[in-house]
């Protein structure tokens, strides 16, 4: 694990990773994504909308998820100095209720210089639930600060 920092391109290897804080997705959060896309969907509404599609209850929004991963890379101890993001390859694997709670590992799968003042990063991502059950998984492409220009 990367201790605490903002780490530039030059600075990390592939096999490096970090570990987020938790964020609960509360059933407010859940509506407030819902009223923000217009996604309304049944088993994101309520409990009886979820059972009517074979869930035991209330499903988060896959993307909202997706969302508060975002939020928690920014956040976390250690992070990586990016500045755009490139692509998504992602998969949602298990359902996310309101009231769990979700928190992410993030590892440089693989990285590539752009240029003397930038880098590709791409980072392996996955997400589990309190439980210990994987959620949400895949790679996000990063473009990244180098620590200083390239002979």
């Amino acid at each position: 694990m990367l201790p605490p920092g903002l780490y530039r391109f030059d600075q990390v290897q592939p096999g490096d990773c970090l570990l987020t804080d938790w964020a609960k997705v509360t059933p407010q959060a859940i509506d407030a994504f819902a009223a923000l896309t217009q996604d309304r969907f049944a088993i994101h509404l309520s409990d009886e909308g979820a059972r009517a599609h074979g869930f035991d209850r209330r499903v988060a929004h896959g993307l909202l998820i997706l969302s508060l991963v975002e939020g928690l890379k920014a956040t976390a101890p250690a992070q990586f100095a990016t500045f755009a993001s490139l692509g998504w390859d992602w998969a949602f694997r298990a359902p996310v209720f309101a009231n769990d709670s979700i928190r992410a590992l993030v590892t440089v799968a693989a990285k590539r210089a752009a240029g003397p003042h930038r880098g590709l990063l791409t980072l392996a991502v996955s997400v589990e639930n309190q439980n210990g059950q994987i959620v949400q998984q895949g790679q996000t492409r990063l473009m990244a600060h180098r620590a200083s220009p390239a002979p």
